[in-house]
């Protein structure tokens, strides 16, 4: 179903899906990725809404209540304990048996005197989901006892794609196969629940629409006539007119016309990750010893290797570790250069290719993942030993610094230099 909406700027639509209570008024809206400034139409409460100009998603049809969210948060914390600590893998290797768990692979990253890597690891595995669960346990304690949610909520946004177990369970398959020569493995009981916990993670995420819980907790009156001092929040993404201090009338951060210092920030981030891309794919990635002899792997030769005994697997792990973070660098370089030469053209391939880029960008831990699990299934204890090798913090540092780079670029620039070398939006092609 589409509903037409009226504009500031020329006539567009704005798609809606759904029916259910409609919301309270029209009211305008500007858009955070592209800025337009435009009526959004009253709209029933599991409705989603797309901006007229840009097509990004500005209302989230879907809503679970503060209850259910409750109920899986308590249901991930029940399964976490058992996910993290028992096995996942056992390999069975010249008669002893050798268990392991996402916690266990972490401590021997940090005692192989990687800390900072297996800081990387523990965050995106255990620290992402943990904090998951006891920001939904602290959105519905302190909504009983009057407490500050706004601190919660803001995090809530960005936590989103930092919570990496659906990343992990690849890696758990990939682990598997590279070890399979080796030794004899079976699941483990704590893949059971590891999976249990992915996947309500991925349901509660899908369904934790942040915009409804802002309008539950913080109402705030939307604006219903055009201004142009209207502003869109980043943090909340609440459009109305700054406060006395300047700062966003519902979630109380400063508003401002742009995200201060985002080319400066994106440019450093983007510079330090090529630097150290170049050592992450030269130097040896993982060290196995077997039997006596001593094999280093870098990136690309554990992919030629892993190709060897399965070119599916082998395929994932070369689009995770390597096409996406080099096309990342690329597509970044590109939209950075864009701004600064205000190209006119191609825009709207340009804002598909950072969209595109925010989603696959995570992906790009799997070859950690893979090293971590690896690690505790195999040791120095048996003829055959598994460790990292010095690329594996640059890579981790790189795979870091290119998710910041797009989280800092603002998306808005792109269509400031788009309007300031005076051409239409278009596909790509030429007038």
């Amino acid at each position: 179903m589409a509903l037409k909406a009226n504009t500031v700027t020329p006539t567009k639509k704005i798609i809606v899906h759904s029916v259910s209570d409609p919301l309270p008024r029209a009211h305008y809206q500007r858009c955070p990725q592209c800025d337009t400034l435009f009526m959004l139409p009253v709209m029933k409460s599991h409705q989603s809404a797309y901006c007229p100009q840009c097509e990004a998603k500005i209302r989230d049809g879907r809503d679970w209540s503060l209850t259910r969210l409750g109920a899986m948060a308590i249901a991930m914390l029940l399964l976490m304990p058992f996910a993290w600590s028992e096995p996942l893998l056992r390999v069975y290797l010249l008669g002893i048996r050798i268990d392991a768990n996402v916690l266990q692979g972490i401590w021997q990253m940090k005692e192989m005197g990687d800390p900072i890597t297996a800081a990387m690891v523990l965050f995106c595995t255990v620290g992402a989901p943990l904090v998951l669960v006891c920001a939904i346990a602290y959105l519905w304690l302190g909504n009983v006892l009057g407490m500050n949610l706004r601190p919660v909520l803001l995090m809530l946004d960005k936590l989103k794609e930092w919570v990496m177990l659906d990343i992990y369970l690849v890696g758990i398959g990939v682990a598997a196969i590279k070890v399979q020569d080796y030794a004899f493995i079976q699941p483990g009981i704590g893949l059971l629940a590891f999976i249990c916990l992915m996947l309500l993670s991925i349901l509660t995420l899908i369904h934790l629409n942040i915009e409804q819980l802002w309008e539950r907790f913080y109402p705030t009156r939307p604006a219903t006539r055009a201004h142009d001092n209207l502003r869109v929040c980043l943090g909340c993404h609440f459009t109305g007119l700054p406060d006395e201090r300047g700062r966003c009338p519902r979630c109380h951060i400063p508003l401002r016309l742009r995200r201060r210092h985002s080319l400066q920030k994106c440019w450093a981030a983007l510079i330090a990750s090529l630097i150290f891309l170049l050592p992450a794919n030269l130097l040896p990635i993982s060290i196995i010893y077997l039997n006596g002899g001593r094999q280093e792997d870098t990136i690309f030769s554990g992919i030629m290797s892993l190709a060897s005994s399965n070119i599916a697997v082998a395929a994932v792990v070369f689009v995770a570790s390597i096409l996406v973070p080099f096309t990342k660098v690329i597509v970044l370089l590109t939209l950075l250069i864009s701004i600064h030469f205000k190209w006119a053209y191609g825009l709207r391939l340009r804002i598909n290719l950072l969209r595109m880029v925010i989603w696959i960008g995570r992906w790009s831990m799997l070859d950690l993942f893979v090293i971590s699990l690896t690690m505790s299934l195999i040791n120095r204890d048996q003829l055959l030993a598994f460790t990292m090798g010095p690329a594996a913090f640059y890579f981790g540092a790189a795979v870091i610094l290119t998710i910041l780079a797009v989280e800092w670029l603002d998306s808005r620039l792109l269509w400031d230099a788009h309007e300031s070398g005076n051409a239409r939006f278009d596909d790509g092609s030429a007038n």
